[in-house]
């Protein structure tokens, strides 16, 4: 038997309960009660939650042999430490009720979906610890909507309709979904708008907290405004990500074709074109400072467009070869053992004691200080 069907179901067979609950059923004042730490969970939603099987699998069974099939998501910042108990003092003011649909059980986790239906705040405790079971009242919006809430409530409409083409993932079936809003009829509008954003949870909690319509609409506004314009930069961002992507491939193409085109005529490269080759794949891979690598681009262009028996194009040739020898981005420990040096010296080096010891003198400085800066050090005579 696997571990479905340990799992009560939630939606009998009755025609009548297994559909999504519509507006103006009754709905009941006392429910089991579950916390969410992702997000709030709002009255708009239709969406899948996942919970722990332990220990919230009695409170699912529970729920499966009421008639209302429902119980309440409370949004809370901090997962309690355990996993499992929590301090009914720390949940906030108001939670979502929800219609439970199609659970499931795997891996340790229960799967279910819930249909968000109102905002509901909890009266009174029945049983504070699990499960938790709360007597709660249902928050009352006006039916009649002023002219202001219904301008607010278009602007939302609007907002939203900007976001949907910024975001691949809201579907076609999202747009219709949307479509079924209307300006006369607001809250679930605006509770719409606010689980589209991606604010974090505890300003979602002030949205999910704020009854009043228009003072909800005043919230959310400004949270759907700021997702619209990270979406465009989003866009903005991609798009010039694979501009430059476009390019380097096209770069890349047309090398590969002119190297073909070369070997079918049999035409061999130039020096010129040997040497731009050479120095560029010396540069692959290597961390160049900016200004270093806008003074090699600017010799390998003008090396470019110099003729092979110019001597300016050996001058040019030689820098290159010496810049791009260099290990651009690699860094070396300093050595500073004397003794070491001492013996490196005298091993390849016989007499010489003055220098050697100009040379020692150098380092046992550069030992002091922890560092050897760059030096022109003078090993015999004066300066001239």
């Amino acid at each position: 038997m696997s571990d479905q069907e340990h799992t009560p179901e939630i939606i009998s067979g009755d025609g009548s309960k297994t559909g999504l609950a519509l507006p103006g059923q009754n709905l009941p004042d006392k429910l089991y009660i579950i916390p969410i730490h992702n997000r709030p969970f709002f009255p708009a939603q239709v969406l899948p939650v996942i919970v722990n099987e332990e220990p919230w699998a009695e409170t699912l069974e529970l729920v499966a042999k009421t008639d209302h099939h429902c119980l309440a998501l409370f949004y809370m910042d901090n997962p309690p430490e355990d996993g499992n108990s929590f301090d009914p003092d720390n949940l906030p003011e108001h939670g979502t009720l929800v219609r439970i649909h199609h659970a499931s059980r795997e891996n340790g986790k229960l799967q279910f979906v819930a249909q968000g239906l109102s905002r509901v705040r909890i009266s009174g405790w029945l049983r504070r610890k699990h499960p938790y079971l709360v007597e709660v009242e249902h928050a009352k919006t006006p039916t009649d909507p002023s002219d202001e809430v219904k301008a607010y409530g278009m602007a939302l409409i609007n907002a939203i309709k900007e976001l949907l083409p910024l975001n691949p993932l809201y579907s076609e079936e999202l747009k219709n979904y949307l479509n079924r809003f209307s300006p006369n009829d607001p809250s679930p509008l605006t509770d719409f708008a606010a689980a589209l954003t991606t604010a974090p949870g505890q300003e979602l909690q002030q949205v999910l907290d704020t009854v009043p319509i228009l003072k909800r609409m005043e919230k959310v506004l400004p949270l759907l405004r700021k997702e619209v314009e990270v979406g465009r930069l989003q866009k903005e961002l991609s798009a010039e990500v694979n501009r430059k992507i476009n390019e380097r491939q096209r770069e890349f193409f047309l090398r590969e074709q002119l190297k073909l085109i070369q070997q079918e005529l049999g035409i061999t490269k130039d020096d010129r074109s040997s040497d731009l080759e050479s120095f560029r794949q010396r540069l692959e891979g290597k961390v160049l400072p900016e200004p270093v690598r806008k003074r090699i681009d600017d010799e390998l262009n003008k090396l470019s467009i110099l003729e092979t028996g110019s001597p300016e194009y050996g001058v040019t040739r030689n820098y290159l070869d010496w810049a791009t020898d260099l290990p651009w981005g690699i860094q070396g420990k300093d050595n500073l053992d004397l003794k070491r040096a001492r013996k490196v010296l005298d091993r390849h080096h016989a007499g010489l004691d003055d220098i050697k010891s100009r040379i020692l003198e150098f380092l046992a400085v550069g030992a002091f200080k922890g560092e050897v800066s760059g030096s022109i050090v003078l090993l015999v005579g004066p300066p001239a």
